[in-house]
């Protein structure tokens, strides 16, 4: 299988629209393609066939045959990639990382990391009861070792 050329095919299929961008392009075993696209704005089937077509019509099957897997993302998997990230600001997510694990609604993203806000309650300074605080944490994209948006009913 010519990796290269099917990852060349991928890129003249994404330049078509500046709003798709690649999650992960796989090659398995038994000549089988997996390619993973989202966008911006979510990613139509229709986006998905065009992109396939691109690949599939300049690739010979009779030279080698293979399988191809043009797919969006699932909502259940772990964001992967920077823009994952900021199509999802202000959805709650969670994120695990090396000290332990944060929940929140996504409210900055930068080059080299997050920020999470979220309210907690906490007792008063002076005297009884509890208060409700706005907590926000800054986290770096090297210290997230997974990211998934909370799906919310």
């Amino acid at each position: 299988m010519d990796t290269k050329k099917v990852q060349f095919l991928l890129e003249e299929a994404l330049a078509e629209n500046s709003a798709l961008f690649l999650i992960d392009l796989s090659f398995l075993p038994g000549n089988k393609i997996h390619i993973t696209v989202d966008g911006d704005t979510g990613i139509s089937l229709k986006e998905c066939i065009r992109i396939s077509k691109n690949i599939e019509q300049n690739l010979d099957r009779e030279d080698e045959d293979f399988g191809l897997e043009v797919t969006s993302p699932d909502i259940a998997e772990p964001l992967k990639v920077l823009r994952q990230y900021q199509k999802n600001i202000n959805r709650i997510l969670k994120v695990k990382t090396n000290d332990g694990v944060l929940e929140g609604r996504l409210t900055e993203v930068t080059d080299t990391g997050i920020v999470l806000a979220w309210k907690a309650r906490e007792p008063k300074p002076i005297g009884k009861g509890k208060v409700t605080v706005e907590k926000t944490a800054t986290v770096a994209h090297k210290e997230i070792t997974e990211a998934r948006v909370k799906i919310i009913f």
